[in-house]
C-alpha cells in the first residue's frame, strides 16, 4: 500500500496553497486525521475556536490564507464563512454528526429547532459555504434537508489501515464498545444496552472503552453485571491492542454519521455487531450481524452468532477497500485542488500565509 502523500497522481501537488484548519475546542482523532493529510500536502495553520477572543486569530489566518477547512457545521463555523466570503476565500465545511442531525426520538442534533439561532447559523454555513463534505451517504442525506445537492461531496471518513490491522489470536470471549460516557451516550451510543446484555453472556467478557463525562459511569456500574469491565480513556496503543484482540465489537448506537471506531475495530479483524440505523450499514455491508435498537435479547443472539463466525477477515478487508485513510486523502485533495483553481484570489501572493 502507497504511503499517505505518496498516492498516484499527487506527487506533483504544489505546496504553496495555504489552508485555515478551524475546529471547535476537541482535536478529535478524524479531526487529527484531516489535519494530517491536508499538512502533508499544504501549508496549514490549525486555528482552535472556543469564544470570542479567538476570532482575532481566526481572521487573521483565513485573511493570510487561500482555504478555509472547518470541521462541523455549527456556531463556530458561521463566523469562518462570513470571513470567507468578505476576504473572496474558498471554504470547506465537513458536516458530520450532531451539526446536521434531527434526531427527536432521543433529544439529540441541532436541527431538532431549527428556528434556534445555533440552527439558523448552521443553516446559513451549510448554503454559503463553497463545498460541504459528508462523511457517508446517509450524513449526506441529513445535510439534505438544508440545501441543494450542488455544493455536497462524500468523503468517507478513513482509517489508517498500516497502523489499524490484524495482529496475533484473538481472544474468543471478548467483546467491546468505545465510546464517551455521558448521559446522552447512554442512548444515542447505546451503551446502556451493551452493558445490560452482559447480563445474558456470563461467560463472556464486555469491554467498554472511553471516557467517563459525567455521572453516567454511575449507572452504568449499578446495573452491569461482573463481566463487565470499565476500562475509561485507553491511549491509543492500549485502544489498539484492544481492538487487536477482541473478537467481536458492538455499535448499538441509535445515530451514527459514519462510526469511526467501528470501522477501526473492523480493520483489526473484529466482527462487527450492530444497529441497522445511521451509516452503520453503510460501514458494515454484509461483514457482520445486526440487532434491533434496544432489544438487549435480540443483541445478545446477534453476539453470540458474532463469536461463532469467521467473519474478521472480511470486515478487515473491507474497511481496507472501502475506508482507508488513502482515499479521504485523494478526495480531499482533489477538492482543494479544483476550488483553488476556481478562487480568484488563489495566486495572489498577498493573500498567502507568510
Amino acid at each position: 500500500m502507497k504511503k499517505r502523500g505518496e498516492i498516484e497522481g499527487m506527487k506533483g501537488i504544489e505546496r504553496r496553497k495555504k489552508v485555515a484548519f478551524i475546529y471547535y475546542k476537541n482535536f478529535s482523532s478524524f479531526i487529527k486525521n484531516d489535519y494530517d493529510i491536508l499538512s502533508n500536502h499544504y501549508s496549514v495553520e490549525e486555528v482552535k475556536v472556543e469564544s470570542l477572543k479567538d476570532m482575532p486569530r481566526l481572521a487573521s489566518a483565513i485573511m493570510r490564507c487561500d482555504i478555509s477547512f472547518t470541521w462541523f457545521a455549527g456556531e463556530h463555523a458561521f463566523p469562518v464563512i462570513l470571513l470567507s466570503k468578505v476576504l473572496r476565500k474558498k471554504s470547506i465545511v465537513v458536516a458530520g454528526g450532531y451539526d446536521v442531525a434531527n434526531e427527536q426520538g432521543i433529544d439529540y442534533g441541532l436541527m431538532r429547532d431549527q428556528k434556534s439561532k445555533p440552527a439558523r447559523m448552521a443553516i446559513f454555513v451549510l448554503k454559503h459555504a463553497d463545498k460541504v463534505l459528508a462523511v457517508s451517504n446517509f450524513n449526506r442525506r441529513e445535510i439534505l434537508n438544508y440545501i441543494g445537492s450542488d455544493t455536497v461531496e462524500l468523503a468517507y471518513n478513513g482509517v489508517d489501515c498500516d497502523l489499524f490491522k490484524p495482529k496475533g489470536e484473538k481472544d474468543l470471549d471478548l467483546i467491546m464498545t468505545v465510546g464517551g460516557v455521558t448521559k446522552e451516550n447512554l442512548r444515542k451510543k447505546g451503551l446502556e444496552a451493551f452493558v445490560k446484555t452482559a447480563a445474558h453472556l456470563p461467560e463472556a467478557r464486555f469491554m467498554l472503552v472511553g471516557q467517563a463525562y459525567d455521572n453516567a459511569i454511575d449507572h452504568l456500574k449499578a446495573i452491569a453485571p461482573s463481566n463487565v469491565e470499565f476500562a475509561g480513556y485507553l491511549p491509543l496503543d492500549r485502544l489498539l491492542k484492544s481492538y487487536q484482540e477482541a473478537k467481536v465489537y458492538c455499535q448499538l448506537s441509535y445515530h451514527e454519521s459514519f462510526g469511526l471506531s467501528l470501522a477501526e475495530a473492523m480493520a483489526c479483524g473484529c466482527v462487527p455487531v450492530v444497529t441497522d440505523r445511521g451509516a452503520l450499514p453503510e460501514v458494515v455491508g454484509d461483514t457482520g450481524f445486526y440487532v434491533p435498537y434496544g432489544d438487549v435479547e435480540e443483541t445478545s443472539e446477534g453476539i453470540k452468532r458474532a463469536l461463532n463466525s469467521d467473519l474478521g477477515k472480511a470486515a478487515s478487508e473491507r474497511v481496507r477497500r472501502a475506508f482507508a485513510l488513502e482515499i479521504r486523502e485523494r478526495e480531499l485533495v482533489k477538492l482543494i485542488e479544483i476550488l483553488s483553481k476556481e478562487n480568484p484570489n488563489g495566486n495572489d501572493e498577498s493573500n498567502r500565509c507568510r
